[in-house]
């Protein structure tokens, strides 16, 4: 992006100071109105809800609202910025909810890095939501969060990062299979072990690809090395099955690379060692870790990035806004691997056989269809579960 886009974007910042409002579903004109929307007419759901929580889904907001919950520790690629200087993203990803999925969504930026401190807060603010996104929190921090608030609350959490990426790969690998006539044996490379990349590994596995390897900054991620924390030992125990101890560099013969990491991560020549026809996504935002040109010198032949001025957005902005709008709508209380399975294939299927080629093999953003695919898929498989 050119340095005017950025100047640009900061200017249109400052004319709105802020992309969200608080918007009246029903007028107060006189005082009837006041009466019965305020006092003492509201006293009566007040009964009604503290005989039975449930009835706040019927008699509030809570059926719509989701809590878009971040510490500011890792914000795009812009790393550990604050939660004012998250501010902005977490007010667009809302946007998105509100104009893509009619979701009420709202930014908590929690000024506080101790995750007992964010467990506490979620919990605390949880009554009014029906759902709790968590966005842009550092790993492997995040991951203690997440199972410990899927854990203790009655509401749905999902974290983007992890789950709303994973999702969209899926989608994307399951048309340019489609393309490439491979199978779930396919030889795949995940390169980067944070949210996004134990997200990928974990939801491949549940689709039943079969042979898998992830990387760090140390190599190949095996049952046998003694560095592990808990959510790589995770990884180890369900992908890498030859046990290949080796670097990225070293990596030889993939039909696949998924690459959540950074600019500079997946070297060439790996690319070059890969069989044909080959899959690459290079998922960093906003600079990928291969550029388009670069993947068009290299010879990929289906090539997806994060970003949008590039053909096959893989971004977790296909996945979020149809997804949360089906734990709303179902009242999902706990999010299941079959769900996120669903989503991806819903997404999948909004593109037509007809449109599906190397350069179209995910919908784009605005597709109508996706958020109504997303919500029948999980339908079906809550249905199932």
């Amino acid at each position: 992006m050119s340095t005017d886009y950025y100047k640009e974007s900061l200017e249109l910042h400052k004319k709105l100071r802020g992309k969200l409002s608080i918007a009246a579903k029903a007028p107060i004109r006189n005082t009837d109105d006041l009466s019965m929307l305020y006092t003492p007419g509201v006293a009566e759901p007040c009964r009604q809800i503290a005989k039975n929580k449930e009835l706040a889904y019927d008699l509030t907001i809570k059926h719509n609202t989701v809590a878009i919950v971040t510490d500011g520790t890792r914000v795009l690629g812009l790393g550990d910025i604050g939660p004012e200087a998250a501010l902005p993203v977490m007010e667009g990803k809302a946007l998105i909810m509100q104009q893509f999925a009619g979701i009420d969504a709202f930014p908590i930026c929690l000024d506080t890095k101790d995750k007992d401190e964010i467990v506490r807060a979620v919990k605390a603010i949880s009554p009014v939501f029906g759902a709790i996104n968590l966005e842009d929190i550092e790993t492997p921090k995040v991951f203690e969060i997440e199972k410990r608030l899927t854990d203790e609350l009655a509401i749905p959490v999902f974290h983007d990062d992890q789950h709303g990426t994973a999702v969209v790969v899926l989608a994307g690998l399951t048309n340019a299979m489609k393309i490439t006539k491979k199978t779930k044996d396919a030889k795949i490379g995940i390169v980067g072990a944070g949210g996004a990349g134990y997200g990928i590994a974990k939801l491949l596995h549940a689709a039943g690809y079969t042979n898998l390897i992830v990387f760090d900054s140390k190599g190949a991620i095996h049952k046998n090395r003694n560095d592990l924390n808990e959510h790589k030992k995770n990884i180890a125990g369900i992908t890498n099955r030859n046990g290949f101890a080796g670097s990225i560099a070293e990596f030889s013969g993939a039909d696949i690379i998924v690459a959540a990491s950074a600019p500079g991560s997946l070297p060439h020549e790996t690319i070059r060692r890969m069989k044909k026809p080959n899959i690459v996504f290079a998922l960093a935002n906003p600079v990928p870790e291969v550029s388009l040109e670069e993947s068009r010198s290299l010879g990929i032949d289906i090539f997806g990035t994060g970003r949008s001025d590039y053909p096959n957005q893989i971004n977790n902005s296909l996945c979020f806004p149809g997804f949360l709008r089906a734990l709303l709508d179902l009242r999902v209380r706990k999010i299941t691997e079959g769900m996120k399975i669903a989503a991806a294939e819903g997404i999948a299927a909004a593109v037509g056989e007809t449109e599906l080629k190397q350069g179209k093999i995910v919908p784009d953003a605005f597709n109508k269809k996706v958020p109504a695919n997303i919500r029948e898929a999980v339908r079906k498989a809550t249905a199932s579960d």
